[in-house]
C-alpha cells in the first residue's frame, strides 16, 4: 500500500511539493536581496539566514549564486528550440520564433522585460561581471541548442552550416530585441513606448531577412524541408 499524506496525496508527492516551496522561497528571497544590494553585495550565508536555511541547503538547490539570479536557466536556454519544436504545421522555423516574439510583445510579457520595476533587473545584471559572464553562456548554449533542433527539424546533413548560421541570426534577433526593451525601459521610459519600439524592431529584422531564412524548415504535416 503507497503511504499517503493528510491530503491523500503519496508522501513523495508531498516532499516535492516542499522542496518546489524551499526552492521557490530560496530564490524569491535571492532575488529581492539581490535587487536592493547588488549581487556583489549579497552573499549566500546572507541569503541561507534570511530564508531561515542552511548554506548547504542553498548549495543544493543552487550550485552556484548565479544560479540563483538566473534560476530559470534551462527555460532560457531552451526557448527558442522548443517554439521551433512545437510550431504549427504551415510554418517554418523562422516565422515560428517572429511570431512568438511578437506574442510575448503583444501580451507585455514580463520575461522579455516590460514589467515595471525590469530597469532594477538589468542595472544589478550591468553591474556584475560574473552576472554578465553566465548570461554570455546563456545565450551560447542557447544558439547551440536551436542549430542542433533546426538541423534535426530541416533534416540536414551534419556538415551543412546553414542550421548554425540561421540559428545564429535568430538568437541575435532575440537578443537584439531585449537589448532594446532593456535601453528603453532601463532609461526611464514607459513599457508601452518599449512595447511599441519592440514591434517596429520585429517589423524591420523581418523586412531584412531573406526568403530562404524565412521560409527555413516549414513544417508539412509528420515532415520538415529546408
Amino acid at each position: 500500500m503507497t503511504e499517503t499524506d493528510r491530503e491523500g496525496d503519496p508522501v513523495g508527492g508531498l516532499r516535492e511539493r516542499k522542496k518546489r516551496r524551499t526552492r521557490q522561497n530560496i530564490s524569491d528571497i535571492a532575488t529581492g536581496l539581490f535587487l536592493e544590494r547588488g549581487f556583489d553585495a549579497v552573499t549566500v550565508a546572507q541569503i541561507a539566514e534570511v530564508a531561515e536555511v542552511s548554506v548547504n541547503t542553498v548549495y543544493n538547490y543552487f550550485p552556484a549564486k548565479e544560479d540563483l539570479f538566473f534560476d530559470r536557466e534551462a527555460e532560457v536556454v531552451e526557448r527558442l528550440a522548443l517554439i521551433v519544436r512545437d510550431r504549427p504545421v504551415g510554418e517554418s522555423a523562422t516565422r515560428a520564433i517572429l511570431n512568438s516574439l511578437r506574442r510575448d510583445v503583444d501580451r507585455r510579457a514580463p520575461q522579455i522585460g516590460l514589467v515595471a520595476g525590469y530597469e532594477r533587473f538589468m542595472q544589478v545584471m550591468h553591474s556584475s561581471p560574473a552576472l554578465m559572464a553566465r548570461l554570455w553562456r546563456m545565450q551560447q548554449l542557447g544558439a547551440d541548442t536551436l542549430a542542433a533542433t533546426l538541423a534535426d527539424e530541416a533534416g540536414a546533413d551534419p556538415d551543412d552550416p546553414v542550421p548554425a548560421l540561421i540559428a545564429g541570426q535568430l538568437a541575435g534577433i532575440q537578443q537584439a530585441l531585449f537589448r532594446g526593451i532593456g535601453r528603453a525601459i532601463g532609461g526611464g521610459g514607459d513599457p508601452e513606448d518599449a512595447a511599441r519600439h519592440a514591434l517596429r524592431q520585429l517589423d524591420a529584422v523581418e523586412s531584412l531577412l531573406s526568403t530562404e531564412v524565412l521560409d527555413y524548415a516549414i513544417r508539412v504535416g509528420d515532415a520538415r524541408r529546408p
